[in-house]
């Protein structure tokens, strides 16, 4: 048994376990762990350059993307959206449609369309970068100029 214990399962069935095997285990756990932590931090630091950059070609701001809550503000001033939809975005199911509201918005106000606006809300890890570091140039607030000719 190698100093290991003996645990008794269903059945009255024997396992050998060593204590060693459990520190091994652990370790490639925390390596993993580790690993997927500096993988989602380099992906945080990606998605907030991305941000930066669209709020800096919006005339916001490009600080802005890293501050809580007002970057969702200025998120929405440059979708043509108004600030109080924040509040809508607390609400449970409306959210959802809230943000696709507001995600298309930023499409349109960059001359994209609804095409454009499913490729952000389904690939955001390829679609945002496009727009941030594509030639997609902010046309302004033409949602609501297009929503008044309508």
């Amino acid at each position: 048994m190698n100093g290991g214990l003996i645990l008794f399962a269903q059945g009255g069935k024997k396992f050998d376990f060593d204590p060693k095997d459990l520190d091994q285990a652990m370790a490639q756990m925390q390596n993993l762990v580790m690993i997927a932590g500096v993988v989602g931090l380099v992906i945080g630091l990606f998605f907030i350059a991305c941000w930066w950059v669209i709020f800096s070609k919006a005339g916001k701001p490009g600080w802005a993307a890293i501050i809580p809550i007002y970057n969702a503000i200025v998120f929405l001033d440059i979708a043509g959206k108004p600030w109080w939809w924040l509040i809508l975005l607390l609400i449970p199911c409306v959210n959802i449609i809230i943000a696709i509201i507001a995600v298309h918005g930023l499409s349109r106000n960059f001359g994209q369309g609804a095409l454009f606006t499913i490729g952000l809300l389904i690939l955001p890890i390829i679609f945002l970068p496009l727009l941030a570091f594509g030639g997609f140039r902010y046309q302004g607030n033409t949602t609501l100029s297009h929503e008044i000719d309508d």
